[in-house]
């Protein structure tokens, strides 16, 4: 496998993709699954119908991991996948914080599939769905908030940054020539929008076209949704809040 594996996760892609006797789907058609407890979880606490969630879950290609975490595979507008992150989830859909979220790059490395120097850039969650689309853009910071949005505002693309620091100019070039808007996570101070929106005019020069902060959850978010750091997301479905 290492002579195969080169320079970037497309190799490991085409290997685990191609290489099997027993079936050759494309690796994240064989690992699509909606048992996992984030995916139940959906539907249980009122996000989505059961139909709405299949319909992510195959828009997302959203994965199970052996022990029933999520996966978030991350594929770029190239249809090249770049890394997978595993989460987990309590049965009200909020995230387990007693099992930090895994790399799939770190547990080919740890098993030995992959030498233990590799590297992968991460991308924009979600960013696949540029190959078929020609909807406006909007960026949030957690995948599951992409998730619900997409049966929400299904008008939208909706990506995921993964994190309020893993937002950039760079992750957001594929976006470039697209009309984008940012809805970051609110916070007590306003930092979160701050930061998004320098991120945002930087975009917008280097693209020659404007990125649009979003501004809706600063304005209707009381002071106490803004001590929980809610999301656009816990703004529409605020039985998700306090988590």
């Amino acid at each position: 496998m290492c002579e195969i594996l080169q320079h970037t996760f497309k190799a490991l892609h085409q290997q685990l993709g191609h290489n099997t006797l027993c079936d050759t789907r494309p690796f994240w058609q064989r690992r699509i699954s909606t048992a996992s407890a984030f995916c139940r979880a959906l539907v249980a606490n009122g996000y989505m119908t059961t139909e709405q969630m299949e319909q992510a879950t195959l828009l997302y290609r959203l994965g199970l991991s052996r022990k029933g975490g999520v996966i978030f595979w991350q594929y770029d507008e190239n249809d090249i996948m770049h890394d997978g992150k595993i989460m987990y989830y309590r049965p009200d859909c909020h995230r387990d914080h007693n099992r930090n979220p895994t790399w799939v790059s770190h547990l080919l490395r740890k098993g030995g599939y992959l030498p233990e120097d590799w590297k992968t850039e991460h991308c924009l969650f979600g960013l696949h769905l540029l190959q078929d689309s020609k909807k406006n853009v909007a960026v949030v910071e957690s995948e599951k908030t992409a998730v619900i949005m997409s049966a929400v505002k299904p008008d939208y693309t909706w990506l995921a940054t993964g994190g309020k620091t893993e937002l950039n100019v760079a992750k957001l070039k594929p976006l470039q020539g697209r009309r984008v808007i940012l809805f970051p996570d609110t916070d007590e101070t306003g930092k979160t929008y701050q930061d998004w929106y320098e991120i945002a005019q930087a975009a917008s020069d280097v693209f020659g076209h404007p990125v649009t902060v979003s501004s809706i959850l600063e304005q209707q978010a009381s002071p106490s949704q803004k001590g929980e750091k809610i999301d656009i997301a816990d703004l529409i479905f605020p039985f998700s809040e306090n988590y």
